[in-house]
């Protein structure tokens, strides 16, 4: 990371504190980013009753909705990931994620009936798109486009762009879990990765990378106890219920942070070793895997490199 005198910039938005770094006091430029923040935030939000996405929600069942370039490109790219062959990634998992409520008041696990009548309108095959009009319909009443799993990637993406459009050559954007990068491989930024259901500050290793996003997902960031079980966020949109496999978190390392959103899903639905596989066809997509009995596993570093800091977890480097 650079050795000159850095300004830290931030604000609240899509419920997240948002933190950009730069590398010249420019109040006008931090106050312009967390501007165009705050536009995308207003298109995709699901979480107030008007937004383009929820426009479209509101209309399902009746009628196809247009919606501006970015909303309809984003729909488009999230419905690819979601087609992909068992994927765990689905747009229109909205039903299930407000009937779980994990992470506000008055979560808790659903019956098992309400579950089944969720997900027979979750089908991603039932988002229909129309590229010449610019809409999107959802075939049957009660689907819910949720857009939450990959919002941030593609808004850390356009604020690095717009960074680079502003002459900014060297920078960090945080969005709370998604963070974008921007610097030469010399000038490297450090990246913790968190330890799970620890202290905030309590970290497993730290990760040196330099015009890279860094996108974590985790078991403990949002969950809740019921009955002695502990049930979080990350649901399963082929059984209604949260994803149960062998990891607690999975941080994807890659140019875009889009890709970062999409793989950190994809990935904690297939596990280690199917993920590791799946890795090898993208040279451009790296993760680090944390597994529930305290392992660090690396699927490559070709793009960055890994300093293990917690000896409580095991160190597997598969690329050694």
């Amino acid at each position: 990371m650079s050795a000159n005198p850095s300004w830290r910039y931030s604000a609240v938005l899509m419920g997240s504190p948002i933190l950009l770094t730069l590398f010249v006091h420019d109040e006008a430029l931090a106050s312009r980013v967390f501007s165009l923040i705050k536009r995308y935030e207003d298109l995709f939000t699901v979480n107030r009753a008007n937004s383009e996405v929820m426009a479209i929600n509101h209309a399902a069942g009746r009628h196809p909705v247009a919606v501006s370039r970015p909303v309809f490109e984003l729909i488009k790219c999230a419905k690819a990931a979601s087609m992909m062959p068992g994927s765990a990634f689905n747009l229109a998992i909205g039903p299930l994620v407000k009937l779980w409520r994990i992470g506000f008041k008055g979560d808790r696990v659903p019956e098992a009936d309400a579950i089944a009548a969720r997900l027979r309108i979750t089908r991603v095959q039932d988002v229909v798109l129309d590229d010449a009009a610019g809409s999107v319909f959802l075939t049957q009443a009660g689907m819910e486009i949720d857009l939450g799993a990959i919002a941030k990637g593609f808004i850390a993406d356009r604020v690095r762009d717009y960074l680079h459009q502003q002459g900014v050559s060297e920078g960090l954007i945080n969005l709370g879990g998604n963070v974008q990068t921007l610097g030469t491989p010399q000038e490297r930024w450090s990246i913790g990765v968190k330890k799970p259901f620890a202290q905030a500050d309590a970290l497993i290793g730290t990760l040196e990378v330099a015009n890279q996003s860094v996108v974590t997902s985790g078991t403990y960031e949002r969950y809740f106890e019921q009955d002695g079980r502990r049930w979080h966020h990350i649901l399963d949109p082929r059984s209604g219920y949260p994803l149960e496999n062998e990891l607690d978190s999975v941080t994807i390392i890659s140019s875009d942070s889009l890709d970062g959103d999409i793989w950190t899903t994809l990935l904690f639905g297939v596990g280690v070793e199917k993920g590791c596989e799946l890795l090898k066809q993208r040279e451009d997509i790296e993760a680090l895997f944390v597994t529930k009995t305290h392992e660090v596993i690396l699927s490559s570093r070709r793009h960055f490199s890994y300093t293990h800091v917690d000896d409580s977890y095991r160190f597997i480097d598969c690329t050694a």
